[in-house]
Parts: C-alpha cells; structure tokens; sequence
C-alpha cells in the first residue's frame, strides 16, 4: 500500500510525511566554476530514505542536487587562500581536503574576470531579460508551497506583489513551467489579477507578465498564453503607458516654465525619473512577450490590425538602451512583410535615426542633412556589423533610379570613392562595390566620381587585379555622354590590350562593354581594330557555342559601335563577318537581345556603300529582315523596319519585295475577302461601270501611294537618301513615339550623325542595377 501511495507522487514531497525517516548526504560530489557568473557550482547527490516501524529501512530514494556559492566580493585584490578558507569552512558540502581545489577555482574566477566583464558588456542581447529591481525577496521559493502564494494574489496589494514574486521566482527555473502549467488555479489568478489591478500598480503588472514570459520563451506554452489573451492586455497596457508617458512630459515642461526657483521642477524630475524606470521595465517585459508570441504569423497579424508599429515606433523616443534594442529588434522582424514596412513609414520611423547612438550597434547618432549621409557616415566610422547593414541599406536604396540622383548631392560618393581606394589590392566588399557599380548608372554620380584622379586610380585598379565588378562600374561611368565619356580616350589602348589576351571572361565582357560605350566621334576605330588586331578575335566569337552567350553578345554590340565608321565597316564586311552575323542570328532567332542588336549592326552597315552593297547582293540579310518585320518585340520591329526602308531606296527588286510584304501584312484581313469571296457574291462598289474589276492586286502593289501616306516614311516620289533617315533617327521626323525613344536609348546615344543603340529586347542594358549576388555582365 505505501509503494501505491508513494508511485503517485515525488518521493521527496512525501518522504517528510513520516516520522521515521533517514538522510544523508554526500560531500563527494564534483566542484566547478561558473560558466558566467562570479561563483562556485557544488554538486551533491541526498538520500532520503523511509524507516519501518522497527527502524529498518523501506524505502530509499537518491538525488543529485547543486548549490551555487556566489562570490560577491571576488575582485584583483582579493586574498585567495583567506577566501577559500572561508568558503570551506562556511559550506559544509565541501570537504576541507578540497581546500587547493578551491584554491586553484577561486584563482581561476579571479583571472577570468576582466575578459568576461567586457565580452558582457560588448553587445547587449536582445532576448537577454535580466531581473529588475522590485525581484528581490528574504525567502527561497518552493513549488510546495504554491497555494500558500496563490492565497496571496486575493490580498491587498503588498500581499499580490508578494505572491506574484514568488511564483515568478518558481517560473524563472525552466524545470518548474510544467508543473506550473497543470496549476490552473494559479495561472488563472495571476491573469485574473493582471486584468483587473494592472492600473494600481505597474510593480504589480510588471511581474505578472513576467511570469507569462517565462512561458513565452518555449513556442508549446504559446497556447496557453493565448488562452488568457494576456497579449491582447499586453498590448492594451503598452497604449495606456505611452499615453502616460506623454502626460509625464507636458506636466513636467510645465513646472519648468512656471517654476522659477526650479526646486519644485527638480523634485518632480526625480520623481519623473523613477516613475520612467518603472514604466521601461513594464513595456520592456511586455514588449519581449510580443516578441516571442510574433513567432506565429497569424498572431503577428493580430498585432498589426491593433497599430503594433505605431507603438513601437512611438517607444524608440526613449533613452534606455535596452528598451531601444528590443524596439529595433521587433521592428527589424516586422520589416520583412510589406505591410509592415508601410506602416514604419506611415509612422515616420525614419524621423527616430538621429536621435540616438547606441554602443549596442542597433542605432547610431549622425549630425547629417539626410539618410544618404547619415548611412554613410555609418559605414565609415561603425563596427563592423553596422557598416555591412547600413552599406545593405545603402544599396537597396540605389537600386531606385529616382534615388540615385539623390546621392549627387550629399558628400557621399567622395566619401565611397575613399573607402574603395583604401581597400589597397584586397578584395572589395560585395555590398560596397555593387553600391558603387549603381551609383554609377546615374550621369552626375559619374561626373563626380572622375572628378580629380578618380577614373584614373579605377582604371589603375580594375586593369591591375582584373577585377571585373570594378570594370563593370568603369563600364557604367563610360555609358554616358558629356566630359566623362571623352576621358576614356586616354584608355582605349587599354582596354583593347585586355579582349586579346587569356583573360577571365567576366573581366573580357566588361572591357568589350566599355569600349562599346565609347562612341565617340575623334576615336579612330579602324586604328585601334588594325593595331590590337581584334578583327580576327570578333570573328571568331561570333561563332555559335564558342563562348558564353554573354560574351558573344558583347561582340556583336562592339562590332554595332565600330560599324559606324566607314573604313571598319569595310574591314569587317571584308572579313566575313556578314555572313558570321547571320549564322549567329539563324542560332538565336529565339533570344530577342541577339536578335536586336545583330539588326542594329545591319542597319548601321547599310548606311555605307560599300557593306550596304554585300549585305543586299551578297547575303540573305534582307529575307531575314522582313521576316522579322513583324515579330513581337517592338524594338526588334522598329530597328528592321528603319533598315528595310533604306534598303528599299537603294534596291529597286528588293523595294518590291518589302512593299508587297508591308501592303500584305497591313491588309491582309481584306485581301482574304477578296480571295475567298465568290466573284458574283462581290459587292457592286468593287466594280467599275464597264463591269471589269475596280482595282486587281496586282495593280495595288504598281500603287504606293496607296500604303505610304504623306505623313509616312517614304514619300510617293520615291526621292529619299541616308540623310533623310539620319534626321529621321535623330528625331527631326519623329513623333513623340518614334524610333528610338530616348528613354531607352540612354546610356547608349550616338554621337554624330548616327542613331543611337536600341535597348535590348527585354528592357534592360549593360547599365542596369547590379545585383552583387550575380556577377554576369546582364
């Protein structure tokens, strides 16, 4: 019956039962250190054991138990044999033969003190909740004694403190929630408590949500929190104490500006401030308690639809550095969903920024005009955490192009441009070289940054370690027209000297890139073709499955930019790059970027006599063209319908053919009536008087005044010359939706009497935003 009785519950809340009963303790157990603390951890092992009526044992039950010794009054200056003597003689769980043990522990602790002290206080964590005051209690709590502290929450107020504390002391120990769990009397009391006297005393509301966030901090016992909606009141208090906060401040600039003498203002300042400590260490622990509940996402939802970020952004006004670590931490875990970032935004969190520095790294103070310098300044004098998040920050934000300009006029590309140079012939951070290479796609960004010796000391660097991320920012400086293009005469050479040798090929596609960019009118192509002998190199890359689809495209670009002038035009017409052309196109006709740009190289190369003559007499070129005449991409249509047109001047066969195919394609619903519609069930308007048909389609074809309006391309006298598309191209002809559209040709303009390059098939170029997770040159 007493090994029933016994089975039921915990041998060690029984055994005290019994009159006769036994215990020992063991002085043999081991001794160590503390793993964070100034103290000693003593572990034992009692045995309690149940004598019968004659004093022979029943039953026996071991333990292994810890006693932890804190040693207060450790410092550098402590005698250490005095204090080990003293903890022997004083702990009678420790033998005295242990006293060099101790000794040597004591020693240990002593020499340990000053790494840990500054590792602790290196960064504050933010889950890291340490007691406050108004914990502290003259007794050791005990889960046997829980009714006796669930009788105290039906007290007064002294009594609920009291009693709160305790259990609060028993939920701190993680081995006690379980047991505390199945105690529903007790939980229901505390969140009966919290709800009604949470207004009478912040001591109160603060250890008793202390308790829930105990519960908190382990995702199985969320429910049960849920259960007494202790978030929701959570969130009721937090509102109520931020409306109190700001009560506290209009009261207390008030008995500034009355008070003269300021001895009532500074007897309510000092209440002012104990009050404050109060209330931070309420809305910390409410706070933490959210944290933990957000885990779930539909709880997190819950809390926005109840302004969450509006009261944690109303919380960053605050001075407490740990309060302000567990703002930002939240408001970090809430920025990941839109909404929510939205709503920051709305609540102006961005107003917070320079009103604080935190040692922590989680805010930092800047006397700055805006976010751009003050990011910046971060990244320049912060630790190194914070320079990699402001940096991530910096990048997303250029990532805009309505931002990039911005940057333009804050000293912040001076102040990139110095951290760049000082990374010496080390690898340059990602986030810091990406930045740059979006900085650069904006025209006064550029300008900026080859002011002085700066696209000097970029080209040293890039040419030096063959970077290709630097080179791709070079690439983007050198898209624009205006001063800065015209510098990079002095590097063509250069650049050149890199396409022929062995190169990466990622570094080779952002030097090609570079020199495509280059139309400038004074540099001598066909110098710089014959003298680094690239003819062979682009021939031979036009080939398809000889490189990269990315470098290969590059060449075709740089043969578009070179074919403007007459003499290079020649040169590789004589080469047999035409026919290359061609072939690359019949083994890309499925990727609009190739297609688009090999077009481009044929219009620019009927723009001369000489290549004008092989493409029409020598090559399939012109079938190719009408054939893309109607293809889906825009762009692609634009670029051959401009190049047929001059082909069509200049070739009166091929004329034919494009204005049968241009009248084909623009009627072709009506020429299908006519074909399968029975000539007796014909309309009578498509008859003259003489009963012979109005007009054949063979004579609609003799008519080309018929499908070229007045206002169209080519005129019905036929008269037209290269000079006519010039004007054409440049604008001079074309409406506001003409070919090409300087929106999309920025970055890519001609200089001259040429057009520009068109945009590529999917609406991006080479100067688009770098994504530093990718390298390719698209």
């Amino acid at each position: 019956m007493l090994k029933e009785i016994v089975s039921g519950l915990s041998f060690f809340n029984v055994f005290s039962m019994f009159h006769q009963h036994s215990t020992t303790i063991s002085k043999g157990g081991s001794l160590d250190v503390h793993p964070t603390e100034k103290a000693l951890v003593v572990q034992y092992e009692v045995e309690a054991t149940i004598l019968g009526e004659m004093g022979d044992p029943m039953l026996g039950e071991r333990k292994e138990c810890q006693k932890i010794i804190r040693l207060k009054s450790l410092n550098s200056n402590t005698d250490i044999a005095s204090l080990a003597r003293k903890v022997v003689e004083e702990c009678r769980l420790i033998s005295p033969s242990r006293l060099p043990e101790v000794e040597q522990l004591l020693f240990y602790l002593q020499n340990r003190k000053k790494s840990a002290e500054k590792k602790e206080k290196k960064q504050i964590k933010p889950r890291d909740l340490t007691p406050f005051e108004g914990m502290e209690l003259d007794e050791e709590a005990n889960i046997n004694s829980i009714d006796d502290y669930i009788e105290l929450l039906y007290e007064d107020i002294p009594e609920k403190i009291r009693g709160a504390t305790l259990i609060l002391h028993l939920a701190r120990n993680p081995d006690n929630l379980e047991e505390l769990l199945q105690n529903e009397t007790a939980l229901g009391a505390l969140a009966r408590v919290l709800r009604e006297d949470w207004k009478q005393s912040v001591d109160l509301a603060t250890t008793i949500i202390y308790v829930f966030f105990c519960f908190s901090s382990f995702s199985q016992f969320h429910g049960l929190i849920t259960h007494y909606k202790i978030g929701v009141l959570c969130m009721s208090i937090i509102e109520h104490e931020l409306k109190r906060y700001d009560l506290w401040q209009d009261e207390l600039l008030k008995k500034k500006k009355a008070d003269i003498l300021s001895k009532e203002y500074e007897k309510a300042l000092k209440k002012y401030h104990g009050l404050l400590t109060k209330q931070e260490q309420l809305l910390r622990v409410a706070l933490y308690l959210l944290l933990n509940l957000s885990e779930d996402t539909r709880t997190e939802l819950k809390m926005r639809n109840k302004n969450i970020v509006h009261l944690l952004v109303k919380t960053l006004d605050r001075d407490s550095e740990e309060l302000l670590v567990l703002v930002v931490s939240f408001l970090k875990k809430l920025s990941i969903f839109l909404e929510n970032k939205n709503d920051m935004v709305r609540n102006t969190l961005i107003c917070f920024y320079p009103k604080r520095r935190c040692s922590s790294g989680y805010l930092k103070y800047a006397e700055s005009v805006s976010v751009h310098s003050w990011l910046v300044c971060v990244c320049v004098s912060g630790d190194e955490a914070q320079r990699q998040i402001a940096m991530c920050i910096l990048y997303h934000i250029s990532m805009d192009d309505r931002f990039k300009s911005m940057f333009a006029y804050t000293d912040c590309i001076p102040q990139v441009m110095k951290m760049l140079f000082d990374c010496g012939e080390e690898r340059i951070d990602a986030e810091l070289i990406s930045f740059c290479i979006n900085l650069a796609a904006n025209k006064r960004n550029a300008q900026i940054m080859c002011e002085g010796n700066g696209l000097k000391m970029l080209m040293k660097r890039a040419l030096k370690l063959k970077d290709p991320l630097m080179m791709k920012m070079i690439r983007n400086i050198s898209q624009h027209d205006g001063p800065s293009k015209n510098l990079f005469i002095d590097y063509v050479g250069d650049l050149a000297a890199q396409i022929g040798l062995k190169e990466e090929e990622e570094f080779v596609i952002e030097c090609l890139g570079t020199l495509s960019n280059l139309t400038i009118p004074d540099l001598d192509w066909e110098l710089v073709l014959k003298e680094y002998n690239l003819v062979p190199y682009l021939k031979d890359h036009l080939k398809p499955g000889s490189a990269e689809d990315d470098l290969i495209l590059e060449v075709v670009i740089m043969i578009g930019t070179v074919s403007m002038d007459d003499s290079c035009a020649v040169m590789l017409a004589k080469s047999g790059i035409i026919p290359a052309l061609i072939e690359l196109l019949n083994a890309q006709q499925e990727d609009d970027e190739f297609v688009c740009q090999i077009v481009y190289v044929f219009y620019q190369m009927v723009f001369h006599q000489a290549t004008r003559d092989v493409i029409i007499k020598e090559t399939q070129a012109p079938a190719y063209l009408i054939d893309l005449m109607h293809d889906k991409n825009a762009e692609i249509r634009k670029v051959c319908d401009n190049t047929l047109d001059i082909i069509a001047e200049y070739d009166v066969e091929w004329g034919k053919k494009i204005q049968s195919e241009k009248f084909r394609w623009h009627n072709s619903q009506w020429l299908e009536m006519v074909e399968n519609r029975q000539m007796d069930e014909a309309e009578p308007f498509m008859y003259g008087d003489d009963g012979e048909p109005f007009l054949q389609n063979g004579d609609i074809l003799e008519r080309p005044d018929l499908f070229y309006s007045s206002d169209g391309i080519i005129p019905v006298d036929g008269a037209i010359s290269p000079e006519f598309f010039t004007d054409f191209q440049n604008g001079d002809l074309l409406g506001p939706h003409g070919f090409p559209s300087s929106s999309l040709t920025d970055g890519y303009g001609q200089t001259g009497v040429t057009p520009a390059r068109p945009a590529t098939a999917y609406g991006f170029r080479p100067d688009e935003p770098f994504y530093y997770g990718y390298t390719t040159s698209r």
